[in-house]
């Protein structure tokens, strides 16, 4: 009986824990095999100083820099089974029969370091490294055959009696569970027995955790939870132990000081309190890929990590934005939210869902309840408002109000899509609902509403009303324009309305949503924010909020109690707080980038309890925004350079994300270690990321490569950079984040040269001086042999033509000595005439004179006529005529009678006579008469002559006179 009693007390806990989870769930984001690129399993994980997640994967160690999945293989390729991660930051995995550490080496990128061959050659086989443990920088490494210590380069193996089971740290101490033996603590170099409970033999250790004081909490495999003191098991009981029992503790974890963490095998991961309370549970219908979870962290911004059996799942536990589903097996639409006597009312697509909440939860989605269905509330629910103390909806059915888990219906005209108090403007508590046909007077009487009729004069759907100061009830409707309505009195009929479109100043008579914000007719355009100005009759921009939804376009305006406004633009939700006031503006505008896309468009709902609980209408469900908390968590974000590589070359990765110094992973690049790169790899790929998770869709980046861009880049969510055919020249990468708060991260840069080509470098510089002087020394050395070859042409050319002048100058000369030579000829050929022809006279007169001397007898011894005789012969005789010869002969034969006197000494002068006149080529009878002898007397002479000049028979004498002659010459 009592264990019956028993078995009902576990199935109601059970039961209570599965109908009893947190209202919310936060953001569940799932990475399966597909986008990580690696095996399906993952073992464990663990964090680095610069925010960098490990995980063992089945096919290696899988790293993840809030945008990058990287790979990397173990020697054997073998399972990595567990990672963790030591103060140097150096990343210690074991897999089968591998053992070692990560540790980035040369330009940043990781490298393996195997610890096995430290190990004695026994003991280099063995199983699967299931834990890593860290201790003051003490590495413990436990396979199942063997635990082995590892520090500074030396090694201590233990063998167990027979395996070991688990390994683990707590309180500064190593523990260490044995087959047969229990639970042993390490102790000055030798294992100790610590606590042998039988419980040991029934279900291993899966982890031990610090509780209080010296006490530890030991999580098992199958049987639960223990407090252990002094080596003494006590059972820890928790409002989930059938649970454990069930569904087996594969791992847990302390995450703070009152609260921890326990993955399971197939309930997926528990948060629970120290005294057993649960806090908060995710598994596969909370959005997990599976439950099965193999290990898990919180990462430095409290968020948990999980590596499952099946991807991996980040779960934001400490995220200001999470979700709300009130029927977990329908994701249905939410489109009205209310807070009303401490529970918590959704109006979905599916009818009215109502939760308790917790008043001792700030925050109401850390509520545990689960949601239940209002009754009589099945189908459409357009609005929820708070009226005269009671709660009321608007229904498609017609107006509603909720009591307690009750909707009761007041009237059934179709479609009621919300409501306006005419208390505002009225000295009445009644209230006008606008409906699909127009509008609808609800009266309130006795503490209870009652439907008061049609209001007459309008059967337009409004879904968009509000009152001003002046009594006049503003309606819109986004395809028509903007009503101005003047109710009766007794708010039963319309007494008058105008329409306002684009010709009363709005941008189009499309798309105008009405709203009273900070006391003002609004309506929210596709251009902005414009208010109804009473002196004009028109419509103007909205000054105060002009600059921050300028040309903006906007379809849903709320007003918070504090007077922040809430508004939708395009499906991206935002706020104007003007709590925190802009430089120039008096408020500052934030984003909210999980929520983009997420609303439902055109029924867009924000309901702004308080700061702590914000409420907005979705297509799934409904969001739960923690608006304080989400300032908080929207610090300065961080900044990480991934891998660099060079484009277009195999095995390019030049720099693998990590800064070293001193043997010390660091978060900036260190000069010294700036790389150079050959001028044919100057085009790089750059990739960069954050590792605030949370905001990951919130993160924005702007880079700069200084040295070849003027300015930084503009914002934007792209996480990777390409630079092509970059110039010679040191370079520095920059890159910084922000989130939308405007939150700036550090700069982080990496330095790199690109070296000048071949041709480029200064040795090259010194040849192509060297080059350009033998150029130009060669240019004025052949300069020079071209001016001395000009000069020298110049010289021939001046020679020439003195040459042609002294050519000319002879030419002239010889002209002029031919010229005299001739006219000497003339002379000479003219006085040999004359001297022929007085000759001939003096021969005729001598012939005459004697022939009348002989007839007539003149005595010729008359001694007048004996002295005309007298006078022609000495005139035959004298010498005169032959002088004046002599002289124009030598002048037109040059020397001929020096020569002729040379080579013929014994010349006579009648003889040199007689030559000259054989030389002129005179008849003999001409020479006779010249010489005034007979022809005999010639001819004898030529014959004495040629007999003196030695000449042959055969030689002319004539030719022979004319060889003398031109050798004279």
């Amino acid at each position: 009986m009592r264990r019956t009693l028993l078995y009902i007390c576990l199935l109601c806990c059970f039961v209570h824990y599965k109908s009893q989870g947190q209202i919310a769930t936060p953001q569940i984001i799932n990475y399966n095999n597909d986008q990580y690129k690696a095996g399906i399993q993952n073992w464990d994980l663990a964090q680095d100083k610069n925010g960098i997640l490990y995980f063992g994967n089945n096919e290696g160690l899988l790293t993840f820099n809030g945008k990058f999945w990287n790979l990397i293989r173990l020697p054997n390729l073998t399972s990595v089974r567990s990672v963790e991660i030591d103060s140097k930051n150096r990343i210690f995995v074991g897999g089968q029969d591998e053992a070692g550490y990560f540790f980035p080496g040369k330009n940043g990128i990781l490298e393996y370091h195997s610890i096995v061959p430290l190990l004695p050659e026994k003991y280099r086989k063995f199983a699967d490294i299931w834990n890593v443990c860290i201790l003051n920088d003490v590495v413990l490494f436990r396979s199942t055959n063997i635990v082995f210590f590892y520090k500074d380069g030396a090694i201590k193996a233990y063998k167990p009696e027979s395996s070991w089971k688990f390994a683990g740290t707590a309180n500064g101490q190593f523990y260490a569970e044995s087959r047969h033996n229990g639970l042993m603590v390490y102790d000055n170099g030798s294992w100790k027995n610590y606590c042998n409970d039988p419980i040991f033999n029934k279900s291993a250790v899966t982890s031990i955790m610090p509780y209080s004081g010296d006490t530890l909490l030991v999580s098992t495999l199958k049987s639960g939870l223990f407090l252990m003191h002094k080596g003494k098991l006590t059972s820890k009981p928790t409002d989930f132990d059938q649970v454990f029992y069930n569904d087996r503790i594969y791992c847990a974890s302390q995450i703070d000081k009152n609260n921890y963490i326990i993955g399971t095998t197939s309930a997926g991961v528990i948060m629970m309190s120290k005294s057993g309370k649960l806090i908060q549970k995710y598994n596969y219908k909370d959005g997990l890929q599976n439950n099965n979870v193999r290990a898990f962290i919180t990462d430095k911004s409290k968020n948990l990590w999980l590596a499952l059996d099946d991807g991996i799942d980040y779960v934001g536990i400490n995220s200001a934005i999470k979700n709300i589903f009130p029927d977990k097996n329908k994701q249905i639409t939410s489109y009205a939210i209310r807070i009303f006597k401490q529970k918590l009312f959704i109006g979905t697509s599916n009818g009215l869902y109502i939760t308790g909440i917790d008043p001792k939860q700030q925050d109401v989605s850390l509520s545990k309840a689960s949601f239940s269905e209002v009754s009589n509330s099945k189908g459409q629910v357009w609005n929820l408002d708070e009226l005269n103390n009671q709660l009321l909806m608007g229904h498609e059915d017609g107006f509603y109000v909720v009591e307690d888990n009750q909707a009761h219906q007041i009237y059934n005209i179709p479609g009621t899509w919300l409501f306006e108090p005419v208390s505002r403007v009225f000295p009445a508590h009644d209230v006008i609902a606008g409906t699909y046909m127009g509008l609808q007077k609800i009266t309130f009487d006795g503490g209870k509403f009652s439907n008061g009729g049609v209001i007459q004069g309008h059967t337009e759907s409004l879904r968009f009303i509000a009152f001003d100061g002046e009594s006049n009830l503003w309606a819109s409707h986004p395809y028509h324009g903007v009503y101005k309505i003047q109710l009766s009195r007794d708010l039963k009929r319309i007494i008058k309305y105008t329409l306002y479109a684009d010709k009363d100043g709005l941008p189009s008579h499309l798309y105008n949503y009405l709203f009273k914000i900070k006391d003002r007719i609004v309506v929210a355009t596709i251009k902005g924010v414009y208010e109804y100005d009473p002196k004009t009759n028109k419509f103007k921009v909205f000054s105060l909020l002009y600059a921050a939804f300028r040309d903006m376009n906007l379809q849903y305006l709320k007003e918070d109690n504090k007077g922040n406004i809430w508004f939708v633009s395009n499906k991206r939700v935002g706020v104007l707080d003007f709590n925190r006031p802009g430089k120039k503006l008096p408020y500052s505008v934030q984003f909210f980038p999980q929520l983009d896309g997420k609303v439902v468009g055109g029924f867009e709902n924000i309901y702004a309890h308080n700061n702590e609980n914000v409420f907005i209408g979705a297509n799934k469900g409904a969001y739960h925004l923690n608006y304080s908390k989400y300032l908080h968590n929207s610090s300065k974000p961080d900044v990480l350079i991934g891998d660099i590589r060079l484009m277009g070359k195999k095995d390019s990765l030049i720099f693998g994300g990590y800064f070293i110094k001193d043997g010390q992973v660091i978060n900036h690049e260190m000069v010294k270690s700036e790389i150079e790169l050959d001028n044919e790899f100057n085009s790089l790929h750059f990739e960069y990321s954050s590792t605030l998770f949370e905001q990951l869709g919130n993160i924005e980046y702007s880079y700069q490569l200084r040295g070849f861009d003027k300015d930084w880049s503009p914002w934007s969510q792209k996480s990777e950079k390409d630079y092509t055919n970059l110039p010679a020249g040191r370079y520095i990468f920059k890159v910084k984040a922000r989130n939308r708060l405007g939150n700036e991260s550090e700069i982080k840069n990496y330095s790199f040269e690109v070296l000048p080509a071949w041709y480029d470098t200064i040795w090259m510089y010194l040849c192509y001086v060297f080059l350009l002087g033998v150029v130009i020394y060669q240019f004025f050395k052949w300069q020079k042999k071209k001016h001395v070859l000009a000069q020298a042409r110049l010289s021939y050319l001046h020679q020439l033509e003195m040459d042609r002048s002294e050519k000319e100058i002879v030419r002239l000369e010889y002209e002029k000595l031919e010229a005299d030579v001739n006219y000497k000829n003339r002379e000479l050929s003219t006085m040999t005439m004359h001297l022929l022809q007085r000759g001939k006279v003096l021969a005729k007169i001598k012939d005459v004179i004697s022939l009348v001397i002989k007839n007539h007898d003149i005595n010729d011894s008359s001694p007048s006529f004996r002295h005309l005789i007298r006078l022609i012969r000495d005139v035959e005789k004298s010498d005169q005529d032959w002088e004046n010869f002599a002289m124009h002969f030598n002048t037109v034969n040059t020397n001929f009678f020096n020569k002729l006197k040379d080579q013929f000494p014994d010349l006579t002068p009648n003889e040199l006579k007689l030559c000259a006149y054989l030389k002129m080529n005179l008849s003999t009878k001409e020479i006779a008469q010249l010489m005034n002898i007979t022809i005999k007397a010639v001819e004898v002479g030529r014959y004495r002559l040629r007999k003196k000049l030695h000449i042959q028979p055969e030689t002319n004498l004539y030719d022979f006179l004319i060889q003398v002659s031109r050798g004279a010459e």
